[in-house]
């Protein structure tokens, strides 16, 4: 699973795990974001179902079609966050982190809250 382009030097391939280690490392950067989760139980029992041989589901998932980047991460955001806005200051991020470094044009970036953290009372 990876991306290749070909000129007159040889062949670039970037693999999906490139993708995603990008997309990781700006979604933990951004201000309101506690860390990275692994996507739920039912969406990786649908993703064996139609492709049991691909690789499991993880905190990001990167889907290439057509010579565009489909990316789905999943978050836990700190509480008191502003929702919206964490959320697109991600898609934003990501989105833009990706076409510099890599040129692939990045379609989508679906952001999934899938927790809140709440800090420990101090005592």
């Amino acid at each position: 699973m990876e991306r290749s382009t070909r000129d007159n030097m040889g062949n670039l391939r970037i693999s999906h795990d490139v993708l995603a280690t990008i997309a990781k490392h700006v979604a933990c950067e951004v201000e309101g974001v506690a860390g990275m989760v692994s996507a739920p139980a039912r969406l990786k029992k649908i993703k064996q179902i139609f492709s049991p041989v691909s690789s499991p589901v993880k905190s990001v998932d990167v889907e290439i079609s057509d010579d565009m980047a489909i990316i789905d991460v999943y978050v836990a955001l700190k509480y008191g966050a502003n929702i919206p806005s964490v959320s697109e200051k991600i898609q934003k991020n990501i989105k833009d982190a990706i076409q510099t470094m890599t040129s692939i044009v990045v379609n989508k970036v679906n952001v999934h809250i899938a927790g809140i953290v709440f800090e420990k009372a101090a005592k």
